[in-house]
């Protein structure tokens, strides 16, 4: 595929995206990818890191490999993505703690969207499809009202969450952010990066690697064998992943963390209208449409590339 330095200048942008989605527990980089074009390009690159690409790079040299790799491809987009969550943490942190409304209502917005974009993918309805979309749902939408466990900063159990949340990053509507903040470990990670732990990130990143490389052959295998099914099984996703991110919660109860921090530890989504507090109805409500407008766009972006 001939691209220009701007296609690719395009990629890294969608990159940003993909990695500011993953910053946030609720939701995932790949359905950034997904509605934006990208998606099924990006499982095939990740496939082609296999043992026959070190036979190219051996015989052939640098030039091919990098070619049978569409290295440009990746690298334009992992540049994206690296420069999002480096430089965002932060600032995605601090949004989180002081306005949680306002960014929730811009994902949800946006997520909602996306439920729309994914579903219209499925050529076919039939029974199986139907149940897997709401199996879907159903695994999604437990997953969301699982509490998370305490922290743990040990070396193996880092490189473990790298892996997990790495699979569900790449999963449209399965947030891999949300995974960690299931094993305790969200916390930990987000300081690593705000901090430049460079230990931490790097265990992390293995585990990511490892966990990347070999789920996404799974992904490649179900798309081309059950590519209606699988669409319809990530619509699912997408839809039970909206109680995670719905702006308004109402806590239950409170743990205390190992840092001795009092933190929420079971959530339900109420109505704004019974929200104690400021429910910020109006901005909410804008930056909700502005998401769900905000797909849109990328669409168009993806669909004229392709």
């Amino acid at each position: 595929m001939q691209r220009r330095f701007t296609d690719y200048l395009i990629i890294s942008f969608k990159g940003l995206a993909m990695g500011a989605a993953d910053v946030v527990p609720g939701v995932s980089g790949g359905t950034i990818a997904f509605i934006s074009g990208i998606y099924e390009e990006l499982i095939d690159a990740l496939n082609n890191i296999n043992f026959s690409l070190f036979k190219v790079l051996k015989k052939e040299g640098f030039k091919a490999a990098w070619a049978q790799l569409n290295g440009n491809f990746l690298l334009a987009l992992f540049t994206g993505i690296g420069i999002s969550v480096l430089s965002l943490a932060k600032a995605l942190k601090w949004i989180l703690e002081y306005h949680p409304i306002l960014i929730w209502s811009f994902f949800f917005g946006l997520v909602l969207a996306s439920i729309l974009f994914v579903g219209k993918q499925i050529k076919t309805w039939n029974i199986p499809v139907v149940l897997g979309l709401i199996i879907g749902a159903v695994v999604a939408y437990y997953i969301t009202t699982i509490p998370s466990i305490d922290a743990s900063d040990s070396s193996w159990f880092l490189f473990l969450s790298g892996a997990l949340a790495i699979c569900a990053m790449i999963l449209p509507g399965i947030s891999g952010s949300f995974i960690l903040v299931l094993l305790g470990s969200y916390k930990v990670i987000l300081e690593a990066i705000s901090g430049f732990n460079i230990k931490t990130i790097i265990t992390v990143g293995l585990g990511a690697i490892i966990g990347l490389l070999s789920f996404s052959r799974l992904l490649k295998w179900l798309f081309k064998n059950y590519h209606n099914l699988t669409l319809a099984i990530l619509t699912g996703f997408i839809i039970g992943s909206l109680n995670k991110i719905w702006p308004w919660k109402n806590v239950l109860s409170y743990r205390t963390n190992s840092h001795g921090v009092k933190v929420p530890f079971l959530e339900e989504s109420i109505s704004p209208l019974n929200f104690e507090g400021d429910n910020q109805l109006i901005y909410a409500l804008g930056l909700m449409i502005l998401g769900f407008l905000t797909i849109f766009i990328l669409e168009k972006l993806g669909n004229k590339k392709q």
